[in-house]
Order: C-alpha cells, then structure tokens, then sequence
C-alpha cells in the first residue's frame, strides 16, 4: 500500500506538472504567437500529460489487484 501511494503521488506531481507546461504553451500559441505549430505541441503535451497520469492509475490499480488474488481474495463470487 504504501507503494501505491508513492506512486499516485510521483505520477500525479509529474502529470500535474507536464499538463501545466502544456496548457502555457497551447495558450501562447493559440493567443499570443502568429504560427500553429506551438499549438500543435501544447495539445501533444497535454494528451501526453493524461496518458502517463493514466497509466500511473492503471498500473496501482493493477498492482493492487495482483496483491489481492496473492492473498487468495476471491473478488467475484
């Protein structure tokens, strides 16, 4: 448990921080700069961002399902 817990905390620090880098840069090339190709990059950064949060989340709760059926906990009865 205390695995789990460091990693939701690792991926949501890390996803939190790349979400942000990639919303000011989809902001400065949406508003402020005169070619797309920034815009392109901050919506690859967010979509980027999501999927490692994503898998973080995927991989605990895989990680906690291995643990339960180890100790012979039956889920669906």
């Amino acid at each position: 448990m205390d695995s789990a817990v460091k990693i939701l905390n690792a991926v949501k620090y890390v996803g939190g921080t790349i979400l942000t880098i990639g919303i000011a840069i989809f902001l400065y090339g949406f508003f402020i700069s005169e070619y797309s190709t920034a815009t392109g990059i901050g919506i690859g950064t967010i979509m980027g961002a999501v999927f490692i949060f994503m898998m973080g989340v995927f991989f605990v709760a895989t990680e906690e399902m291995q643990q339960k059926v180890a100790k012979n906990v039956h889920i669906i009865q």
